[in-house]
């Protein structure tokens, strides 16, 4: 089966995108979270909202791209076995590796995106044996119907409260068998969804060019006036508790025209509303739609594409590099600048007179960005040319 380009070309500038959330985290000086309408700027927030793409995206794509194994020739056995055996190797990772990259203390973790990647990894390898169909209503019905679960007491469930944050309701946990908080950032549900839906989406990049494009915009189109349609009437999709850094869970219009729109698009990400979702993967298909039938061709014009086309292909290698590599940048660039960089390695909070101004950020982000590039393009080269087993797991 001809490879879909597009696919790898969106999950590279979702990769790029990421980098710019992760500089902006470490090299913060920032007066107040983006999230924040009682201080924030329009391109404090566009800086944090154009991020907010990322997630989403991964989740659809991973298992899209499981369908895609599957339909270039890859039996159902196989698929299986791939997305359990690295699902359960992404987990590790975060509680290692990745961990690691974040705090630099051993044993240090929290339950962030890849953990829940690859706990819907798990998920979908039991999927795979049924009909796509069958995706596809799971993946629907967790994402759209999740906030049925928003008045779920977690006191109700007994000894497995603990268990609630890491299905639904982000925030510390204590683990029952040694008593240690643990940090939920990415719940399970509906991130578990989109990685299905994102299976049954598969089925749709199979089918003739004009076809699948044509259903590609006019789906995301469609899910982008639902997210606007809901988001403006409060009616449905929206958390009942406001955002971890402050931001209203419903829609109220602002002092400002300014306020407005940012409280319009500041929907709640943790765990992913159905407006969140809505508002990045509606867009998400629309770009799919309209680069598919994309090929990557030679001049300078094309170089961009060719870019994120080296990313997209990497993206474990990319994330655990570009951890490592801006925290390290952190650290020096602070010593640098005569500022507090202990608390870089330490369990302490981030001193008042710790960081830097959007352009300083910005100008970071595209130096991690090039760096990048050089290992990336040559691991890339490595996965062309060989097909050892485990180069699928990097």
């Amino acid at each position: 089966m001809e490879r879909r380009y597009s696919v790898d070309v969106v999950r590279g500038a979702v990769m790029v995108l990421m980098a710019l959330d992760h500089v902006r985290f470490f090299f913060n000086g920032l007066p107040c979270e983006p999230e924040n309408l009682a201080c924030t700027g329009g391109f404090l927030f566009l800086t944090r909202w154009v991020t907010h793409f990322c997630a989403p995206v991964f989740f659809l794509l991973a298992g899209t791209g499981a369908y895609l194994a599957r339909a270039g020739g890859m039996p159902a056995a196989r698929v299986c076995r791939f997305l359990w055996t690295r699902g359960l190797w992404l987990i590790a990772l975060e509680l290692t590796v990745i961990g690691f990259a974040w705090s630099f203390l051993p044993g240090s973790s929290f339950a962030g995106v890849i953990w829940a990647l690859g706990w819907s990894m798990l998920v979908l390898a039991a999927l795979v044996r049924l009909p796509t169909a069958w995706s596809a209503v799971f993946g629907v019905a967790l994402i759209t119907l999740h906030h049925l679960l928003d008045g779920v007491d977690p006191a109700a469930l007994g000894r497995a409260s603990w268990l609630w944050p890491f299905l639904h309701a982000r925030g510390l946990t204590h683990l029952p068998w040694n008593g240690q908080p643990y940090f939920v950032l990415y719940p399970l549900i509906p991130s578990v969804g989109i990685t299905a839906a994102g299976y049954a989406l598969g089925a749709v990049l199979t089918r003739p060019e004009a076809a699948r494009r044509r259903w590609l915009i006019t789906a995301g189109l469609a899910m982008t006036a639902a997210f606007v349609m809901l988001r403006a009437s409060n009616l449905y999709g929206y958390p009942p508790v406001a955002s971890m850094h402050g931001a209203p869970a419903s829609f109220e219009v602002q002092a400002t025209p300014l306020l407005t729109v940012i409280a319009f698009l500041d929907t709640e990400k943790y765990p992913m509303s159905l407006q969140f979702i809505l508002m990045t993967l509606g867009p998400a298909l629309v770009v799919l739609g309209l680069l598919d039938g994309y090929r990557p061709g030679p001049g300078r014009r094309g170089w961009p594409a060719r870019a994120l086309l080296v990313f997209g292909r990497v993206p474990m290698a990319f994330y655990i590099l570009h951890l490592y590599l801006i925290h390290l940048l952190a650290i020096g660039v602070a010593m640098a600048w005569g500022q507090p960089a202990a608390w870089l390695w330490q369990r302490a909070p981030r001193p008042h007179a710790y960081g830097h101004g959007l352009l300083f950020i910005y100008a970071m982000w595209v130096f991690v960005t090039l760096v990048l590039y050089v290992p990336c393009r040559w691991f890339e080269g490595v996965k062309r040319r060989h097909r050892w087993w485990w180069l699928r797991y990097l």
